[in-house]
């Protein structure tokens, strides 16, 4: 059965999700979400009341449907070879690669921090996730949230954690209402909310290389 998992984001950096280069990945934070998600089910993360655009509450910062799930030892493998650009370039000009979600290098054990937007305060918490969700269907929205249909403010979740089983009434509505909006997929419609850095980052071309 296919399931709709929503949560809050407080802070959305572009990092978690990663939603650049033609793939939105969420390796990073959320770890029950990213344990528990299989292949079909949809993610959606709402903005929050305190985002740094001001009140984004009731509205999507993105949303993807889980095209692909692998172990983070496996996406690390996965992008070496086919997403190089999901590896963080901290020193890089431009903003994508500096957030790319990659941070852990399974080439040690343990794994390696990479130098990122995460470092080893981070490790228990993202580990413990044991997965990394990938999808090649995705809508983000950033800095410009799509304010959701009355009838669907009940999937929002303002607190910590993540609401699924109790949106289990409202997945057929949502895949229709988002699809009736008739929207390109795989395309940024916004920048993240929070500018980590002063280049900016939105692009036409996601297929485009650093």
């Amino acid at each position: 059965m296919t399931r709709l998992f929503s949560y809050c984001i407080p802070i959305d950096d572009g990092a978690a999700p990663n939603p650049f280069w033609g793939l939105c990945t969420l390796v990073i934070c959320k770890p029950a979400i990213r344990r528990t998600a299989q292949v079909g089910d949809w993610i959606v993360g709402t903005g929050s009341v305190n985002a740094p655009i001001g009140n984004a509450s009731g509205k999507i910062v993105y949303a993807m449907r889980v095209t692909q799930k692998l172990t983070m030892r496996d996406y690390d493998e996965f992008v070496r070879s086919y997403a190089p650009n999901k590896i963080p370039r901290w020193r890089d000009k431009d903003g994508r690669c500096r957030l790319g979600d990659a941070i852990y290098d399974f080439s040690f054990d343990p794994p390696k921090v990479r130098a990122s937007v995460h470092n080893s305060s981070n490790r228990a918490r993202d580990l413990r996730g044991q997965y990394a969700l990938i999808s090649d269907h995705f809508y983000y929205f950033g800095d410009q949230p799509l304010p959701l249909p009355s009838h669907l403010l009940p999937i929002v979740n303002q607190t910590q954690g993540h609401r699924s089983s109790a949106n289990d009434r409202y997945i057929s509505e949502f895949s229709q209402w988002l699809e009736s909006l008739n929207l390109k997929p795989n395309f940024l419609y916004g920048n993240p909310e929070y500018k980590l850095f002063r280049t900016p980052i939105l692009v036409e071309d996601l297929h485009s290389n650093c």
